[in-house]
């Protein structure tokens, strides 16, 4: 879990984040990606952030990004908190706003929100 994932070259077979090369071209994999992230996955948590940060197989979200960050940082992730802090600056005050809402929930769920697929708290 350190610089190695910033370049993606020195990836395993079982990274999530190898998948995250193809997501340009195959949005199908984010599926998988979230669930590895629903089983609690950290490389997966930080996965989720870069999907929705740079809109891979997903349109951008900036909230979302935070909020799955905020979940490998709770676990650990040094990588995970750059990122955070480079997506926090992007942000709205609205944006951040709803990331928090996201973080207080005390759950996750998968709700269909406008024919997508969006993170709630339950």
């Amino acid at each position: 879990m350190a610089a190695g994932r910033l370049t993606m070259t020195d990836m395993s077979d079982d990274n999530y984040l190898k998948d995250l090369i193809l997501l340009r071209n195959d949005p199908s994999r984010v599926a998988v990606i979230r669930e590895a992230a629903a089983r609690g996955e950290v490389d997966a948590f930080y996965a989720m952030g870069l999907v929705y940060a740079e809109g891979r197989g997903v349109s951008i979200d900036l909230a979302q990004a935070h909020y799955w960050l905020s979940l490998a940082v709770k676990c650990g992730d040094r990588d995970a908190e750059l990122l955070r802090s480079v997506v926090g600056c992007q942000m709205s005050e609205e944006e951040y706003q709803a990331a928090l809402r996201l973080r207080s929930g005390p759950s996750l769920q998968l709700t269909q929100a406008s024919g997508k697929d969006r993170e709630q708290p339950v």
